[in-house]
């Protein structure tokens, strides 16, 4: 009996020994899988959701509206489908988040075939709001990022496309995206192809399912991913790191058509706040910025720091160079006149 006693007891202390690692084993898996866990938090001021209670009508509204929108409970139609509309949705508080998530449900759809719809609509998050221009019904020129989803191919239309190999022919309607810092303006002769960042085909026209498209902007990254096959799954669209956006500016949807058309609903607006941690040299690196713009991609009217370095270094090296003269002429003049007025003293 005794024996069996201490049997007993061995076994109980091996299996402690084996819980303890098995816990501490799924401690360091846990710490691990949480290191670099996100933190999302609805930010209400931000967002737009049903029934809209209030927007463009009220004083006390989040959102104003210009152009022909229409307000209905169960979407704002940027757009209707018909010829030459104009239409944009602006939130009246700046985010000054430094992480953030904006996810859109939206709806394009209308009579038009295929290729014969158009023009499409976009997302902005910019400096400047309530401006109407000629890019999908917003400004030109704008500072900060515009995210666009383009269902007319105007350069296939005009026949250039032979430019280009079949390998970069692009099938419509394309997502692509622009940050700019006011001087750059968008080419819709070629579909915004020499200033964007990256895009991706989207068949987002007349689906009988929901449509998504999500912007994330986290650690000067910038990703863009779509659900548009009613799978609930994002798709990558375009990720590019170093992309540098000032704080205090305004989310936004604006859309238009042009000699085609289509009807373009946004049916919510939501944006989220990311909570992320960072690394000591992470905080260092990420410093506040004040114009828009992309690591290794140098915005026309922006000096590059070190251009702008050695151009002010050189400055100064000819500044002190001809100081130098100068004082070397004074120092040389007053020995000469010494030398002169020994001379005449030794001659008498």
């Amino acid at each position: 009996m005794a024996g069996a006693g201490k049997r007993s007891v061995g076994i109980s202390a091996g299996s402690v020994v084996v819980w303890t690692g098995i816990i501490q084993l799924l401690a360091v898996w846990l710490c691990a899988v949480t290191a670099d866990q996100t933190e999302e938090y609805l930010k209400r001021e931000h967002s737009l959701t049903k029934p809209y209670q209030g927007v463009g009508s009220s004083s006390s509204s989040l959102w104003d509206i210009m152009g022909n929108v229409l307000v209905t409970p169960q979407y704002v139609r940027l757009t209707p489908d018909l010829q030459s509309k104009r239409g944009a949705l602006w939130n009246r508080m700046p985010c000054y988040l430094r992480d953030w998530e904006l996810q859109v449900h939206f709806k394009i759809h209308g009579q038009g075939k295929k290729n014969l719809n158009g023009d499409g609509f976009s997302l902005w998050f910019t400096k400047d709001r309530m401006q109407e221009g000629s890019v999908f019904g917003s400004k030109d020129n704008f500072v900060g990022l515009g995210v666009f989803v383009d269902t007319y191919p105007n350069e296939e239309k005009q026949h250039e496309k032979k430019r280009y190999s079949a390998g970069n022919q692009r099938i419509f309607p394309y997502v692509s995206a622009m940050v700019s810092n006011g001087s750059l303006a968008y080419d819709h002769t070629r579909d915004g192809r020499p200033t964007e960042l990256g895009g991706c085909t989207a068949m987002v026209r007349n689906l009988n399912h929901d449509s998504f498209l999500v912007i994330r902007y986290v650690k000067r990254r910038l990703t863009v991913m779509i659900d548009i096959d009613g799978k609930q799954e994002w798709k990558d669209c375009l990720d590019v790191p170093g992309v540098r956006l000032p704080r205090g500016y305004y989310f936004g949807a604006s859309a238009a058509t042009g000699d085609l058309s289509d009807n373009h609903d946004i049916i919510s607006m939501k944006v989220y706040q990311i909570t992320v941690e960072r690394t000591p040299a992470e905080e260092k690196m990420d410093k506040e910025v004040f114009i828009p713009s992309v690591d290794n991609m140098k915005l026309p009217g922006v000096d590059d720091p070190a251009e702008s370095m050695s151009g002010f270094a050189l400055f100064l090296i000819i500044f002190f160079s001809l100081l130098g003269l100068v004082f070397a002429g004074v120092i040389l003049l007053i020995v000469y006149n010494k030398w002169q007025e020994r001379s005449r003293k030794h001659f008498y």
